[in-house]
């Protein structure tokens, strides 16, 4: 796998190592020893997967707060989202500042989501899926979020939301 840091500290990119040949390829996706080698947390606790039936759905901008915060890989199974993430780390140079990164099915790109980070998507084609890795149990009680279009992120999204639910659509703004 090869890691790219974003401009966010500690937010990866993550292209995987084809081994073609005339069936295809094989590649790895994660392996705990090389995200330890980049001193990144390897735990996993849960998969999950979100099916969006329509272009232009989004969800977000979510995370968990301590003590349940977590860790996410992120990575596009099928079609096509525009993926973003928000460093909500106070003491960061970063801090409120947001990096994007189009997943597909195609680049077989990957995303490497640290504690204490919003993410959020929109769907750039019907029929997207989006796999997650994540390093403990969703708890509900500390689920938070912000709006896709809260004025302290200033997220510049590349098309407008076709489909959102009425909980994304009405967090309050962000305190920073």
């Amino acid at each position: 796998m090869i890691f790219t840091e974003t401009k966010l500290q500690g937010a990866y990119i993550i292209d995987i190592e084809k081994r073609e040949d005339e069936r295809g390829f094989f590649a790895r996706t994660w392996c705990a020893d090389e995200f330890a080698q980049q001193g990144l947390d390897s735990t996993q606790a849960q998969c999950s997967v979100s099916f969006n039936i329509a272009r232009g759905t989004l969800r977000g901008m979510h995370w968990q707060a301590e003590p349940y915060a977590e860790v996410k890989l992120v990575r596009c199974t099928a079609g096509a989202i525009y993926d973003v993430i928000v460093d909500l780390r106070p003491e960061s140079v970063t801090y409120c500042q947001w990096v994007s990164v189009e997943l597909t099915a195609l680049n077989q790109c990957m995303l490497y989501i640290p504690k204490r980070f919003a993410h959020g998507f929109i769907t750039l084609v019907d029929r997207s899926e989006v796999f997650y890795q994540i390093s403990t149990a969703y708890n509900a009680g500390a689920g938070r979020g912000a709006r896709f279009d809260d004025p302290a992120f200033k997220i510049e999204w590349p098309l407008p939301p076709a489909v959102i639910s009425e909980k994304d659509r009405h967090w309050q703004d962000y305190k920073s």
